[in-house]
């Protein structure tokens, strides 16, 4: 590890670099905290450009883990692995159970799970190797796939964020756009039609923009992000990847409301205080998009999809507290988030200290 590394991971308790060269594989596992619990947080496996940008989002996804955990009210640090390279190309047996033994190697500090370029019957392999995995096949004992409960999440936060605004949480007749119609949004998709909303989608890969043209005909169709935040909606929801909202997108905006699944959506810190000045709502990402942590470790209890379900949906009631405490602090919602999530971790984690003294 460099020296810069120390320095860019300021606050985390490890990062940790594994390299296989039999397999292939490249991986870094950043564990942010295990203040509340053993680090949980899905592997990402994408074709970063350099190590250093799969160490930037390492260190970023970690920390929002660990944020998004305590707020769910799990007992649950926060932690995250990316592994470089295509899953196209790259991923293979032998590298899966590579990875597998590498987070064995850290004797259930961190505690996998399925990520954007990571799937269900992936975490299946990995666990051939592991004991510290989630979010397995229903046949290999576990959930199966977290997108539905990740997406129903947001959609709970949505209409927590249509009754800040509107005064009622209904999207009935509200123009939404969702940029990114993969994993969870596409099941997003389904939610806001059921609804009664006008449904605009984007996605870079054309065949997931015909997956949901075929189920949902009357969606509309926009040639890619920046178009759709020129549009004149009433939510924007961000469901691929992150830092989507920088300083221009954000001018440029026209929705009154940005909810949506992606991970670390704001460029830079001060982009909250740009949305509040505009007068625009956000629901803080790592929030309303937990419902998939929620259900992969709902799996470690033994899973029972009614019960993740109802822990989900609470999801509506902490984005309201949320919004309350903001304004009652006067503060935008993203600061108002990390204060209820940070009391937790430095509440429950001085209980436990105490406890295992």
């Amino acid at each position: 590890m460099t020296e810069g590394v120390f320095g860019r991971h300021s606050g985390h308790e490890q990062v940790v670099f594994c390299h296989d060269e039999a397999s292939g594989l490249k991986a870094i596992i950043g564990i942010y905290s295990t203040a509340l619990g053993p680090a949980l947080g899905g592997t990402r496996f994408y074709p970063y450009a350099t190590e250093d940008a799969a160490l930037d989002d390492v260190l970023a996804l970690s920390k929002g883990m660990a944020y998004k955990n305590a707020l769910a009210g799990l007992d649950l640090g926060g932690g995250k692995a990316v592994i470089i390279g295509d899953p196209n190309t790259l991923k293979s047996e032998a590298l899966l159970r590579a990875y597998g033994r590498f987070v064995e190697s850290l004797g259930g500090r961190y505690i996998t799970a399925c990520d954007m370029g990571t799937y269900v019957r992936d975490m299946d392999v990995v666990a051939r190797e592991t004991r510290h995995v989630t979010g397995r096949s229903p046949e290999d004992g576990g959930a199966g796939d977290s997108s539905v409960l990740t997406a129903f999440g947001v959609y709970q936060g949505m209409r927590a964020s249509a009754d800040q605004v509107w005064g009622v949480p209904e999207l009935t007749g509200r123009r939404v756009g969702v940029a990114g119609v993969g994993k969870v949004g596409h099941i997003l998709v389904g939610h806001l039609v059921e609804a009664g909303a006008r449904v605009v989608i984007t996605d870079v890969a054309p065949s997931a923009v015909d997956r949901t043209r075929a189920a949902y005909p009357d969606v509309e169709v926009v040639s890619d992000v920046d178009t759709m935040i020129g549009t004149e909606l009433d939510v924007f929801a961000p469901c691929a990847m992150g830092g989507v909202l920088t300083d221009e997108t954000v001018a440029a905006l026209r929705a009154r409301i940005v909810c949506g699944a992606a991970n670390n959506q704001l460029a830079h810190p001060g982009v909250d205080k740009l949305l509040n000045d505009r007068g625009i709502l956000f629901a803080p990402d790592y929030l309303v998009n937990a419902g998939g942590v929620i259900q992969v470790d709902d799996e470690r209890h033994g899973f029972d999809f009614a019960r993740a379900q109802r822990k989900t949906a609470a999801i509506f009631d902490t984005t309201k507290a949320v919004y309350e405490l903001a304004k009652a602090d006067g503060v935008p919602p993203a600061a108002a988030a990390d204060r209820l999530a940070e009391r937790r971790m430095a509440d429950v984690g001085r209980l436990r200290s105490i406890l295992t003294v």
